[in-house]
């Protein structure tokens, strides 16, 4: 079994900076399709950051292009957002997802990721 468990979240000034962590169990994230989505009150879940490959050269959405900093640690099994230059509409709930059938093409849709974790809040104020 799967398991993805996501930390870091918090509140933050405008402009200010976090860093969320995704640690997996039960399967190594150098075999799969990995990623991280938000989700705002009303909106629909969409994509902040995944690769192009499994492990490979990190996707952005434009909305974070710049500013938002994705990597994974294969060793560790731990995927990282790196959130620079936070602004309002920043705020949501994170999520990070797994793809196991994912390999040389990653998807960039929710429906494309069938493991989730618990999200972590962030607020930006």
């Amino acid at each position: 079994h799967v398991q993805l468990v996501e930390s870091g979240g918090g509140s933050v000034q405008t402009g200010g900076s976090l860093r969320l962590s995704c640690v997996g169990s039960g399967y190594p994230f150098a075999r799969a399709c990995m990623g991280w989505f938000r989700q705002a009150p009303g909106k629909e879940r969409e994509l902040v950051a995944t690769t192009f490959s499994s492990g490979g050269i990190p996707y952005y959405a434009d909305s974070v292009k710049g500013r938002f900093t994705y990597s994974q640690d294969d060793s560790e099994n731990t995927l990282y957002l790196q959130m620079d230059t936070i602004e309002p509409e920043d705020t949501a709930v994170y999520y990070c997802a797994a793809d196991l059938t994912g390999w040389y093409e990653c998807g960039r849709r929710p429906d494309d990721f069938g493991y989730w974790g618990q999200g972590t809040q962030v607020t930006v104020s």
